[in-house]
C-alpha cells in the first residue's frame, strides 16, 4: 500500500514536497496512480474534452490542417501527441484529416510520447487501422527532425508542483509530513526567490498559497526549443490561470468525485491549476513566438463548434439531439463542471509562423498579456 511506503519514507527520510508526493501519487511503478488505473471516461475517475464529444477532435483536426497549410505544407512532419491517454483524440483527429486533406494525413509521421507501457497497450488497439504510420516514443529527445505539430491535452496539471506557504517572516515550503500514522501538511525549511512570486504575493495575507511547478515550465521549455530548431506549432489545451497568482488548487479526484487528497495515495488523479503565464514564459526562453492565451470556448467556438453541432444534429432524434447540445455546454459553457473558461488553449509557433484562427497575430514585442 503506498500510503504505508509514503509514511515509512518519511519517517526515515524527513518529510516530502508536494511535488514529491504528488510524483509518487501518480507516477510510483509499483503502486502509482498512472501505473495501475484506469482513469479516462465514464467507468473512470475524469472524462476529458475527448471524451465528451467527437468534435473536440474533427475541430481541432481542421485547425491542424490549416497550420499546416501555413507551414507550407511539408511533405514530411511529425505529428505528436504527449499523453494520449486512450488515444481518443488522435484516432478523431485522425479520421478527420484523412477526409479533410488527404497530403495532410499522408505527410503526417505520428508520434505519442507515453510511458506507460499499459496505456500503449490501449493506444494501439484505438489506433489499429493507422499502426503502419505511428511510431511510440518516451521523450521530446525522441522525435525525428522535421518540422512539427505538437499537441497535448490536460498534460501540465498532472506534472508535480510545489507549493509555498506565507508566514510572518517569509513564504516557506508547504510539506507532507507524518502524524500519528496520518499523512499532513507542515511547513518546511525551504524557501522561495522573492522574484519568482507573483505581483498579488505583496501584502499577501499569513497562511496564502504560492503554486510553482518547474518541471511544467521545463517541459514547457524544451518543447518551444523543439519547435524553434525544426520549425512548426504546439498546442496545449488544459485547466488554469491566464495570469500568475496565489491560491491552493491542489485536488484529488476519483470516482468523478473531489476527496481529500491523503484520503486514497495511488488511487485518486491529483492535479493543481496550471499557470499559463509561466509556460508563455519559459517556450518564449525556448525560442518559440508566443501568442495570447485564449479559452477553450473561445478555440472551439472560433472553429465553428456550433455549426459542427448543428450538422451532427441534423435529422437525429430528439435524444441524440439533446445529447449533442449537451456537448456542446459541457465543452464550451462557464457554468459548473463545463469547461468553457476554466480550461485554456495555449499556442506556440516558430519564428515567422501565425497559427490560423482563432490564435491572432503574436504580440508586436512578443510579451506575455
Amino acid at each position: 500500500m503506498l500510503k504505508q511506503k509514503l509514511l515509512k519514507r518519511i519517517r526515515t527520510s524527513g518529510p516530502l514536497s508536494v511535488a514529491d508526493y504528488m510524483a509518487e501519487c501518480l507516477f510510483h511503478p509499483e503502486h502509482g496512480y498512472y501505473t495501475r488505473r484506469q482513469p479516462f471516461g465514464a467507468d473512470g475517475d475524469f472524462i476529458t474534452a475527448p471524451d465528451i464529444s467527437q468534435m473536440f477532435g474533427e475541430l481541432t483536426a481542421l485547425w491542424l490542417v490549416e497550420t499546416w497549410n501555413a507551414m507550407g505544407k511539408p511533405a514530411d512532419f511529425c505529428l505528436c501527441e504527449i499523453g494520449p491517454g486512450r488515444a481518443t483524440w488522435m484516432r478523431d483527429i485522425l479520421r478527420t484529416a484523412h477526409k479533410a486533406d488527404p497530403e495532410f494525413a499522408a505527410a503526417a509521421k505520428i508520434h505519442l510520447i507515453e510511458k506507460s507501457p499499459r496505456l500503449i497497450d490501449v493506444q494501439k488497439t484505438a489506433l489499429s487501422e493507422h499502426a503502419s504510420q505511428i511510431k511510440w516514443v518516451s521523450a521530446i529527445d525522441d522525435l525525428p527532425a522535421l518540422p512539427t505539430l505538437l499537441i497535448a491535452n490536460e498534460l501540465f496539471d498532472a506534472l508535480p508542483t510545489r507549493q509555498y506557504v506565507k508566514t510572518t517572516n517569509k513564504w516557506a515550503e508547504r510539506v507532507v509530513s507524518e502524524q500519528d500514522g496520518q499523512l499532513i501538511f507542515t511547513i518546511g525549511t525551504g524557501t522561495i526567490d522573492a522574484d519568482t512570486l507573483p505581483l498579488s504575493a505583496n501584502g499577501a495575507e499569513e497562511s496564502s498559497i504560492f503554486e510553482y511547478a518547474p518541471a511544467r515550465e521545463a517541459l514547457a521549455q524544451e518543447i518551444a526549443s523543439h519547435i524553434a530548431r525544426h520549425k512548426g506549432a504546439a498546442l496545449f489545451i488544459d485547466y488554469g490561470h491566464v495570469k500568475s497568482d496565489l491560491g491552493d488548487t491542489l485536488q484529488a479526484v476519483r470516482t468523478h468525485k473531489q476527496e481529500n487528497v491523503f484520503a486514497n495515495p495511488g488511487d485518486a488523479d491529483l492535479t493543481s491549476h496550471v499557470d499559463f503565464e509561466t509556460l508563455n514564459i519559459a517556450a518564449k526562453t525556448g525560442g518559440s513566438s508566443i501568442f495570447p492565451i485564449i479559452t477553450q470556448a473561445e478555440f472551439l467556438l472560433g472553429l465553428g463548434l456550433i455549426e459542427r453541432a448543428g450538422l451532427l444534429g441534423t435529422g437525429k432524434d430528439e435524444a441524440t439531439q439533446q445529447a449533442i447540445k449537451d456537448a456542446v455546454n459541457r465543452l464550451a459553457g462557464n457554468g459548473a463542471n463545463q469547461m468553457g473558461d476554466l480550461f485554456k488553449a495555449m499556442c506556440i509557433t516558430s519564428t515567422g509562423l501565425v497559427p490560423p484562427a482563432p490564435f491572432g497575430q503574436p504580440n508586436a514585442t512578443n510579451e506575455i498579456q
